[in-house]
């Protein structure tokens, strides 16, 4: 096993991708000023040349390990003055494009001194014979396994990309509802009114849950009123801020109109409300939190091109959920339940024991 690949084990638990350099000391706001024709002072060091990759050559030397080699000198033996290893930039820029090909040059130089340690390191325990040892074939294996896992999820990934300009108009044709937008204009009112006490009085709590009760009784009534308002043709922002003031409240109420909206921005029980009408009002719709009330407006539908990014990622994600799924479930794993355990229940699901009957006494006769 060459020490690449022991390096190459290593470096798969890394995240290259999230490495930083080590932010140096704050220079001051503002530096004195110095003088051009000044020359300049003994030891002052010139900002180091800006790095120009694309002007390195593909085969020239980007590390260079001086003393490492394939086959290091025997104890005792002298050093061979052309030992070293050599990564090119071709070698190196394929290393980066394996873990990280969005890599800013930062990071590059952090991973190139990491790999060198790595190098280093891998060699040396080649020389202890440790690439020899049980473990170290274990890590392999699980290393290999990791990496196929991770190079078949890149893959699913890019084929899950690779959608057309036709599956896009076809998607968009078969659901052409979810893509239906129209001006609606909604109100809420509490279900619940605020229960204040009396001044210097404090109530019990049969008391106040009693006016808990009756304060939800009054704000049915409530937004009963305001429906029949509204369709009467009140206005909407009016009859927010009297709902608001109904249940006590002293927040300033929100804006009734909300502009143009798609079906997927209401909650699933407020579906119905796309069966109305330009200008028809809904029923009162009851949720958790309160009732609320919407008015149709202008119905359009969003053109293919502004909606076929959102498409697009749409039948990716799909596609690559299938995709995994399919891959996952083609094989169902069987565990010893004498080694393994029996399957944990899924969280809060109880084992359920029937208790145990007690066995009947029957009454035997005696023997004569």
């Amino acid at each position: 096993m060459s020490n690449r690949a022991v390096l190459c084990l290593l470096l798969g638990s890394l995240a290259w991708g999230q490495a930083t350099t080590t932010p140096s000391a704050a220079a001051p706001s503002s530096p004195p000023p110095q003088s051009s024709a000044a020359p300049a002072q003994s030891g002052e060091k010139t900002a180091p040349a800006e790095a120009k990759p694309a002007e390195v050559a593909p085969d020239a030397a980007v590390i260079t390990l001086p003393g490492l080699c394939d086959k290091p000198p025997a104890e005792n033996a002298a050093a061979d003055p052309n030992c070293k290893t050599v990564v090119t930039r071709a070698d190196f820029e394929a290393l980066v494009n394996a873990i990280a090909p969005n890599l800013p040059p930062p990071g590059r130089r952090q991973l190139a001194n990491r790999y060198a340690v790595g190098l280093v390191m891998a060699a040396k325990a080649e020389q202890m014979g440790l690439d020899k040892s049980p473990r170290f074939q274990e890590l392999l294996k699980i290393g290999r396994t990791q990496a196929l896992a991770q190079e078949l999820g890149r893959t699913l990934q890019e084929q899950a990309g690779q959608v057309s300009e036709k599956d896009i108009k076809d998607y968009y044709d078969k659901n052409s509802a979810a893509f239906e937008e129209a001006d609606l204009q909604r109100i809420y009112i509490p279900r619940n009114k605020q229960v204040v006490a009396p001044k210097g009085v404090k109530l019990t709590a049969a008391e106040t849950n009693k006016r808990q009760q009756d304060g939800e009784v009054s704000m049915k009534a409530e937004a009963t009123r305001i429906r029949a308002a509204a369709v009467a043709g009140e206005d909407w922002d009016k009859l927010q801020k009297e709902a608001f003031t109904a249940a006590g409240l002293k927040t300033n109420a929100p804006a009734t109109s909300m502009n143009k909206q798609r079906r997927t921005a209401l909650p699933a029980n407020h579906a119905s409300v796309w069966d109305l009408k330009p200008g028809e009002v809904s029923p009162l719709i009851t949720d958790t939190s309160g009732y609320f009330l919407y008015k149709m407006g202008k119905k359009s539908v969003v053109p293919l091109d502004k909606v076929s990014d959102d498409i697009k990622a749409t039948l990716r994600t799909q596609r690559l959920q299938g995709s995994m799924q399919a891959v996952q479930t083609s094989v169902v794993p069987g565990l010893n339940e004498a080694y393994f355990g029996p399957q944990p229940l899924p969280p809060g699901v109880q084992m359920k024991i029937e208790p145990t009957k007690p066995e009947s006494k029957t009454n035997k006769s005696e023997p004569d």
